[in-house]
């Protein structure tokens, strides 16, 4: 029994399994039977929707296409809409550039505003009747009508541009205008165009259109670092937009589509022309009759000369930015929104430096190929006294000293020297200039050439491209080269630079890019014995009733110990020898002791000269908005001689005070003289670039001595050669020292033969 017992258990095990196999495949067939009847119930039920012959591909085809097309529309529109609808994450975004901002010069004297009044800005009934009129017939003719967007006007604007061969007629609506005064930026990019348009069917969802056209009528830019047509009443016609006239009407209605190239106060006969189309505009969109604005025509409006009152726009631009992040460091309680801001702008200097600079390009820009430059000059607790963040405000608002990143080139190298300094070396360490590989990447002084052994006040003097790149490998130690860099940039941080830096071999000859503004306050670290500070244009906020609210030397950032004062005492006894022997020698001043560093980069794209005395630094920045090269401009030529110029006005009746490490001058020892000597250290004069190679000028030389001695043979009268300074200074002129100036990153730029 035994052994019949398992056998059976077996078998009976056997039974479960088949009868668990009959039991899903009966389970199976009758799904599928049930899916088969169900399957044929939905055909016979669709049967009777068939469409056949030519309506299933008149009708039936294209509608399925269009579901097909207009979802995958609808879900590109989201993606398009998502980067658009952040721009409106902030719950205080109607408010947040809703501040009235009255800007005084250093010494309380007013300069300029920004912002609206939105406390006691003038209520939308009561602006004239012509001056909407004039805004709707020349803006938006339909904008009662459209939901945001005027596809029927975009369409009118794309036919006439594309008769006229060019841009004649906008086609964003007055709320596509005020979407992009609220929200974003004037960069013409298709990027900004959608988020415009999705930002205006928002705005459509959660303003009246009233309350559209008055945030229009107060927030537009109006010229003259005006914004709002009541602000640029007062400032084109002394007076409140509520009593502008029909020509004055017209002609503020044309400053929204070129404020600074109608701008009455720069060129009234273009306003006036302009104004006379917005009066057409008027008669065309049936608002009036050509009766009616027969008056403005033949008494066109005249505007307040302002020729004289220039504001430093650039200044204020980000002297505002600065306030409305300050004032959401304030409690969210406090409502106040209109303000009277104290800054640290020296309007003597600042016209100094916009005359400077403009002088400069005036008479140089076009021989050296260089449209735009950049100045920052501050204190050394960082306030800002001047800035040039372009060449003409009206012609871009672009702020090339705050927002511009450049490559720095080789004004970024006491960032290098003075880690080395921090890592053991000393001034009168010697390293070999020599050929130096990091992977596949090596860099080049300059005429391919190299010097041996120098210290490291040489190199710097000379601006020689080799010793940073060994220097950052030394630093690194057993960690390579990345790690040296690490060091770099961790220095340069310190210092008070936030740009980027990203990791790359040249980032010691300043390959990375960083502002003018960010450069010029971080080499406020050296005169400052170490302590680095944090540029600001604001000294004292107070509210318009005269209540302080907030100072610099109260409530600001206090200066932060970057490197100990001794590095800063030796980097600044190097760094004069740049000014004194070196690529900087235009920079010189006076009796005011000075130092600083040259920078120029590949392809002569970028041209600076960063310095400091005791007393202020300052960083001068010269290229192109189109990275394109300049005619061979070093950071020795129109850079240092701009900082030179500006400096002298900005000393004038200054107490000079001793430059920590310098005092007041030092000289290279005398074999140190004679070697930077020797290295024939460049000098440029902001003339017009040389255009001949010095082989080229020696045969000239030789031809005119030749001519010269083939008159005495034949005895022509009056004939006589050069003597030899003569010689000499032709020579000099033709070709100043600075042609071989060594202080491009000239890893990356072409060797040539001297």
């Amino acid at each position: 029994m035994s052994q019949i017992e398992p056998g059976g258990w077996k078998r009976r095990f056997r039974h479960f399994l088949l009868d668990l196999d009959a039991r899903i495949d009966s389970t199976l067939f009758s799904s599928a039977v049930g899916l088969r009847e169900l399957f044929e119930r939905y055909t016979t039920f669709m049967d009777r929707f068939y469409v056949g012959r030519w309506k299933r591909w008149v009708i039936v085809e294209p509608l399925s296409e269009a579901a097909t097309i207009g979802l995958g529309g609808l879900i590109l529109m989201l993606a398009l809409a998502l980067p658009a609808f952040r721009e409106t994450s902030d719950d205080d975004w109607l408010k947040k550039s809703d501040l009235a901002v009255t800007f005084l010069d250093r010494y309380g004297n007013p300069i300029g505003s920004r912002g609206i009044k939105h406390n006691d800005s003038i209520p939308l009934e009561e602006f004239p009747d012509h001056l909407i009129k004039a805004t709707l017939a020349t803006e938006d003719r339909r904008f009662y009508d459209h939901f945001g967007i005027d596809v029927a006007g975009t369409l009118r604007a794309l036919m006439t541009n594309a008769q006229a061969g060019g841009v004649r007629q906008g086609g964003s609506s007055i709320t596509q205008q005020l979407a992009k005064n609220l929200f974003l930026s004037n960069e013409r990019t298709i990027e900004r165009k959608v988020k415009e348009a999705f930002l205006a069917i928002w705005l459509e969802t959660r303003l009246t259109k009233n309350e559209i056209l008055k945030l229009y009528l107060d927030r537009a830019y109006m010229g003259g670092g005006t914004f709002g047509v009541d602000g640029a009443a007062h400032f084109y016609f002394n007076k409140s937009a509520r009593d502008v006239n029909l020509a004055e009407a017209a002609m503020l209605a044309g400053l929204f589509k070129a404020p600074t190239k109608y701008a009455p106060h720069i060129n009234l006969p273009a306003a006036r022309a302009r104004a006379n189309v917005v009066l057409d505009n008027l008669v065309d969109a049936g608002f009036m009759t050509e009766g009616q604005v027969f008056g403005a025509r033949r008494n066109p409006a005249t505007a307040v000369d302002r020729r004289d009152e220039n504001s430093p726009n650039y200044y204020l631009d980000w002297a505002f930015d600065e306030m409305k992040k300050l004032v959401e460091t304030f409690p969210k309680s406090y409502t106040e929104r209109v303000f009277v801001v104290r800054t640290a702008i020296d309007m003597n200097v600042q016209r100094a430096a916009e005359a400077t600079v403009e002088n400069q390009l005036r008479q140089f820009g076009r021989d050296y190929h260089a449209t735009q430059a950049a100045v920052v000059l501050a204190d050394l607790d960082g306030g800002v006294r001047a800035m040039v963040g372009g060449r003409d405000y009206g012609a871009s608002q672009f702020n090339r000293a705050t927002d511009a990143m450049r490559q720095p080139g080789s004004s970024f190298k006491p960032y290098v020297y003075t880690t080395a300094l921090l890592n053991g070396f000393t001034p009168k360490s010697v390293v070999v200039d020599g050929p130096i590989c990091i992977g596949n990447w090596c860099p080049q002084n300059y005429g391919r050439s190299y010097s041996g052994p120098v210290t490291l006040t040489q190199a710097l003097t000379r601006s020689i491209n080799v010793i940073p790149v060994k220097l950052s490998i030394a630093i690194g130690g057993k960690g390579g080269p990345k790690a040296g860099r690490a060091k770099i940039v961790e220095t340069a941080r310190k210092f008070g630079i936030k740009a980027p830096l990203p990791d790359t071999p040249s980032l010691p000859i300043g390959a990375d890019e960083v502002t003018v503004l960010e450069h010029a306050v971080a080499y406020a670290t050296f005169p400052n014995k170490g302590k680095a500070v944090t540029p600001h244009a604001i000294l004292e906020v107070r509210t318009g009733a005269g209540d302080l609210v907030w100072r610099f030397d109260r409530d600001g950032k206090k200066p932060t110990q970057a490197i100990p004062a001794p590095v800063a005492a030796d980097m600044a006894e190097m760094m004069s020898h740049v000014v004194d022997e070196g690529t900087a020698r235009r920079a010189r001043l006076d009796g005011i002791p000075a130092a600083g560093k040259t920078g120029t980069t590949n392809a002569y794209r970028d041209a600076w000269f960063v310095g400091y005395t005791g007393n202020f630094t300052m960083a001068v920045w010269y290229g192109n908005d189109d990275y394109s090269s300049t005619n061979r401009m070093t950071g020795g030529s129109l850079p240092a001689q701009t900082w030179h110029d500006i400096m002298v006005a900005a000393h004038q009746g200054v107490e000079i005070k001793d430059l920590p490490g310098v005092g007041a001058g030092k000289k290279l020892p005398e074999s140190e003289a004679a070697a930077s000597a020797n290295a024939k250290a460049p000098e440029v004069a902001p003339g017009p670039p040389p255009v001949l190679t010095r082989r080229g000028a020696n045969i000239l030389v030789k031809v005119e001595k030749m001519f010269d001695d083939a008159a005495k043979t034949v005895g022509v009268p009056g004939k006589t050669s050069l003597n030899d300074a003569d010689k000499k200074a032709s020579s000099d002129r033709a070709f100043p020292d600075s042609f071989a100036s060594s202080d491009l990153p000239s890893a990356l730029a072409p060797s040539r033969k001297n």
